[in-house]
């Protein structure tokens, strides 16, 4: 395993046992907060399409942003995974949320049989990435699979403009500085509480 690597695990398994001391409350209180800033940034409010993921428990909450996405109107793109590949398909609503089965590490997602509109046809304006830490200019550390620096280049060849790239933190995942390497995608933003 390279350097790089290495870091990157280590850093992984710092941040997490920072995340798992967190309690229900303090995930809630800034997961409210980061919700509010994305709710109010200006490319919310344009986007027609946005691809969210499924929040874990261990990540800020986007049940409410899933929500608001269908009240605004806009169109909604989930990622669903399978061995090395990913995709951002369309979800339709809450009840379509509700009803998505969970894998075996117990994420939401749509399942490969269901025929759904695929982001790639249809070109994204926001992206909101999951990960394990970031920086606060846009550097993020993923669970080290590459799903999602594999499929926002691929999203981003396929259109004309690259979609804008929004990370959401806990104070918890915010670090200094990152160990990147060449396929770690840049984000454009990442937002985590300011207290």
């Amino acid at each position: 395993m390279s350097t790089v690597k290495l870091a990157k695990a280590a850093l992984r398994t710092e941040i997490e046992k920072k995340l798992a001391r967190m309690t229900a409350e303090e995930r809630k209180k800034q997961s409210e907060a980061i919700q509010k800033k994305l709710l109010n940034l200006p490319q919310y409010k344009n986007a027609k399409n946005i691809s969210v993921y499924l929040s874990l428990d261990s990540e800020v909450n986007t049940k409410p942003i899933l929500e608001r996405i269908f009240e605004d109107g806009k169109c909604c793109f989930v990622p669903r995974y399978k061995k090395a590949a990913m995709q951002m398909v369309e979800l339709n609503g809450m009840e379509d949320w509700a009803s998505l089965p969970v894998t075996k590490w117990n994420i939401k997602q749509p399942s490969w049989k269901d025929e759904r509109r695929d982001a790639l046809e249809t070109g994204l304006d926001l992206v909101i990435c999951p990960g394990v830490g970031f920086t606060k200019e846009g550097g993020r550390l993923g669970h080290g699979e590459g799903y999602y620096d594999r499929c926002l280049k691929a999203i981003s060849t396929s259109q004309k403009s690259r979609p804008y790239l929004v990370a959401l933190a806990f104070k918890e995942q915010i670090v200094e500085e990152l160990p990147l390497e060449e396929t770690d995608v840049d984000l454009d933003m990442v937002l985590y509480p300011d207290d």
